[in-house]
């Protein structure tokens, strides 16, 4: 991803600056996707001596610890589809709560709330969020939720 490797790689202090970088390896997206981005990266800022504060990458620790969060038991997932706005996700009998549960608290802005049945939830995205945002905001935080054939 393109965000992680220039943060990784030199000292940016600002999301205008953030943007334009992108720009140039042909990203384009708007203020407010890349401060979703940021926020679903779990980048964070830190005291420079040159720039201020530049943006900082978490450390491995953290990001094993979002992995582990999805666990092992919340890999019944089986679809997602999407309908008025609305995604609805198909899981193995009993996995529905579980799976809900944890979406519920990810703390991912993109999610309003969901509701679960025994097999299947009902997840609500926020005003303005795209399936896309939806299946790439699972992906990113309940890396072992996601079944491969979700793109």
């Amino acid at each position: 991803m393109g965000i992680r490797r220039l943060i990784g790689s030199q000292n940016i202090s600002s999301q205008e600056k953030l943007m334009k970088l992108l720009g140039k390896e042909g990203f384009e997206l708007t203020q407010a996707t890349l401060s979703r981005d940021l926020k679903y990266l779990k980048v964070a800022k830190m005291p420079d001596d040159k720039d201020g504060y530049v943006y900082i990458l978490p450390d491995k620790e953290h990001a094993v610890e979002d992995v582990e969060f999805a666990g092992p038991g919340l890999n019944g997932l089986i679809s997602i589809d999407f309908a008025q706005g609305l995604a609805i996700l198909k899981t193995l009998p009993g996995h529905a709560a579980m799976i809900a549960y944890t979406i519920d608290n990810l703390g991912a802005y993109e999610i309003a709330a969901t509701i679960a049945g025994d097999d299947t939830i009902l997840l609500v995205p926020r005003d303005g969020v795209t399936r896309t945002d939806v299946v790439n905001v699972l992906k990113l935080k309940m890396p072992g939720l996601m079944p491969d054939f979700v793109q």
